[in-house]
C-alpha cells in the first residue's frame, strides 16, 4: 500500500506527539528519513539527533568496533544501541528513549554481487525490534530504493514508538522478502552483572553468546588497559600449547567493587577483531576452573605465588590444599610467565614455593621466550 502525502504528514505528526525521544543512525541508504521527519512541524519533540556514519571509519567510531559486515541485522542493532546510549547522555533521566539504527546495500555505481537489502532496528529500554527487507535487483533505480528505505525507516520508527502505522512490508512487492523480530533488550553483559548467568563470551566481532565452547587456554586479567605485553604473552602461550588463547575478565573481584556495565564494554572493545573474551563472575581460580574444566590458565609468577600461599585463603592451609586439589582434579593447569612484582624484583616460577604434590600443575614460560615489564597499573599511573 502507499500512503498519500496527507497520510504521511498525519503519521509523522502522530510520531512527533508520541511522547518518545529518538536518536537515529543511518548508513548505506535511507537518510531521506531524517528530512521526512523534519519537514513536518514538531520534529524537535521527537528527534534528539541524527547521524549518518557513511564512511567505514565513521561507522566503526560510532560502534566502538569495525563490524564484520556493514549491511546486516547485527550492525543495525549495534547502531541502534549505540545511538540510544549516546542520546541517553543528552536527555533527562527517565525519558522514553528510542535508538534507531539502519543500514542498507542499494544500487551503486558498480554492480553489486550481493542482495539489495535494508536492515532497521530500534532499541528501547525493554526490547530490540528489527526488520529486514530484500529488494528485487533491477526493479528500482537508486532513487527508488532510497525512497523505499527512507519510508521503511519512518514506518518502523513509528511502530516502535507506539504509533499505528503500516508495516514496511507494505512498501514492497509480494515477491520480495521481509522479516521482523522482537527480542529482549537485556543483553548478555547485563544478565552477567545481574547474576542471571555465570559466563558470557564476547566474540571478536562484538557479538555476545551464552553457550560458546570452553576455550582450551585462558589468560585472566583486568586488562585496564590491555597492552602489547598481554598480546605477546598470548601469542607465546598459543605457541606453547598449539591452541588458541582467549582472554578472561571477571566482573566481580575478591576485594574490589563489581565492574559496571560501561567499564565491561570498554574493556571488551579493546579486543575487537583480536580475540574472544570470556566474561565471568569467577574472581578465584577455583571458580574459574569450575566454569572452564581442563583449561590452561596463563598467569604471571606473582599470581602463582598467591595461588600457593595460605594467607590468600584466610591463612587456612587446608583451604589452599583443597582448592589446588580441585583445580588439578578438574584438569586445570597453569602456564607461568616471569613478572616484575610490586617490589621491583623479577619473579619466575622457580622462585615460587609450590608444594611438591602440585608441581605438575605449573609449567614455566622461560624468560628468553617472554619478558615484558610493562603493566596496566604503570600505564594508568602515567595517564596512558
Amino acid at each position: 500500500m502507499s500512503l498519500s502525502t496527507a497520510q504521511w504528514q498525519k503519521l509523522i505528526s502522530e510520531l512527533h506527539g508520541s511522547g518518545r525521544k529518538a536518536a537515529l543512525a543511518i548508513t548505506g541508504g535511507g537518510s531521506g528519513a531524517i528530512g521526512a521527519l523534519l519537514r513536518v512541524p514538531g520534529g524537535s519533540r521527537l528527534l534528539i539527533e541524527a547521524q549518518v556514519p557513511y564512511d567505514e571509519q565513521a561507522l566503526a567510531t560510532l560502534l566502538g568496533f569495525a563490524p564484520a559486515q556493514a549491511s546486516s541485522a547485527d550492525t543495525a542493532i549495534a547502531m541502534a544501541k549505540s545511538a540510544r546510549a549516546r542520546a541517553a547522555k543528552l536527555v533527562p533521566a527517565g525519558a522514553d528513549l528510542i535508538g534507531l539504527g539502519a543500514t542498507a546495500a542499494l544500487v551503486s555505481d558498480r554492480p553489486r554481487r550481493g542482495e539489495h537489502r535494508f536492515h532497521v532496528a530500534c532499541a528501547s529500554a525493554s526490547r530490540i525490534a528489527h526488520c529486514t527487507g530484500v529488494l528485487a535487483k533491477g526493479r528500482r533505480d537508486r532513487g527508488g530504493e532510497e525512497d523505499l528505505v527512507s519510508h521503511a525507516i519512518v514506518l518502523w520508527l513509528a511502530r516502535c514508538c507506539g504509533v499505528d502505522a503500516p508495516s514496511p512490508r507494505s512498501l514492497m512487492d509480494p515477491d520480495e522478502q521481509f522479516a521482523e523480530t522482537i527480542t529482549s533488550a537485556v543483553d548478555g553483559i547485563e544478565q552477567l552483572l545481574a547474576g542471571d548467568v555465570a559466563r558470557v563470551t564476547a566474540q571478536p566481532d562484538g557479538q555476545l553468546t551464552l553457550s560458546a565452547p570452553v576455550p582450551p587456554v585462558l589468560m585472566p586479567g583486568s586488562f585496564n588497559p590491555v597492552h602489547e605485553g598481554h598480546m605477546l604473552l598470548a601469542r607465546v602461550a598459543e605457541d606453547f600449547r598449539q591452541e588458541p588463547v582467549a582472554f578472561e575478565i571477571s566482573v566481580t573481584n575478591v576485594d574490589k567493587p563489581p565492574l559496571e556495565g560501561q567499564a565491561v564494554r570498554q574493556r571488551v572493545t579493546q579486543f575487537a577483531w583480536r580475540s574472544p573474551v570470556e566474561l565471568t563472575r569467577a574472581p578465584t581460580f577455583l571458580e574459574k576452573v569450575r566454569l572452564f574444566p581442563r583449561a590452561t590458565f596463563v598467569i604471571g609468577a606473582d599470581t602463582a605465588e598467591r595461588l600457593v600461599a595460605p594467607k590468600y585463603y584466610g591463612h587456612d592451609e587446608d583451604r589452599m590444599h583443597g582448592a589446588l586439589e580441585e583445580i588439578g582434579g578438574a584438569g586445570g593447569s597453569f602456564l607461568v610467565a616471569v613478572r616484575i612484582d610490586g617490589a621491583g624484583r623479577l619473579v619466575a616460577l622457580r622462585d615460587v614455593p609450590v608444594p611438591h604434590r602440585y608441581v605438575d600443575l605449573f609449567t614455566e614460560i622461560p624468560e628468553h621466550r617472554f619478558r615484558v615489564d610493562t603493566s596496566s597499573s604503570a600505564i594508568r599511573a602515567r595517564g596512558g
